[in-house]
């Protein structure tokens, strides 16, 4: 009679090396690094905290001077480019904040209502300004040679194509839900 015992020793003993060797394959790779507690760059890259102001101003800086390079602008369109430029400056943060003290006192249907309340005055003010800032573009495209509205218009389309990237290939309104217009 044929002992079963060392062909279920060897399947055993090739099963828990092979499993040794997977965890150790395992174990070797590397995390990604966490960021330090201080380290914003890092978090904002991972959707967490707000760039720094200074920073965000000199990249618009950066950015704007940049455009009037491309741009070509005249001295006799100088006027427009500044009247452009001022109308592009971001609004400063004016969402006013609630009273947490008040807030507390409220039942959570009050809450709820209280600050959708807030939340439509604030979008409303964006709104306003990104209509301001709309409008700006196009009278400053309207002082622009043909060329330079070349220039304008592939600067403007690739604005766009990064802000899609930034926002999951979604424009700000779209709705998940509304169907993709379809070519027929």
């Amino acid at each position: 009679m044929k002992s079963v015992f060392p062909s279920l020793l060897a399947k055993t003993l090739l099963s828990a090396s092979l499993m040794g060797a997977g965890f150790a394959a395992l174990a070797q790779t590397t995390p990604p690094p966490v960021p330090a507690a201080g380290d914003q760059s890092a978090m904002r890259h991972m959707g967490h905290g707000r760039m720094d102001p200074a920073k965000m101003e000199a990249r618009r800086a950066k950015h704007l001077a940049d455009l009037k390079t491309r741009l070509k602008i005249t001295p006799a369109q100088e006027g427009a480019w500044t009247t452009f430029t001022g109308a592009m400056k971001p609004p400063a943060r004016t969402m006013e904040r609630p009273d947490r003290a008040a807030l507390d006192k409220l039942s959570t249907p009050e809450r709820i209502d209280t600050m959708r309340v807030l939340r439509a005055k604030h979008h409303a003010e964006r709104q306003v300004a990104m209509d301001q800032r709309d409008q700006a573009v196009k009278t400053f495209y309207a002082a622009l040679n043909d060329e330079q509205k070349k220039v304008m218009d592939t600067e403007h389309a690739r604005m766009g194509k990064r802000m899609e990237r930034m926002h999951g290939g979604r424009h700000h309104g779209d709705d998940k839900k509304s169907p993709k217009p379809t070519g027929s």
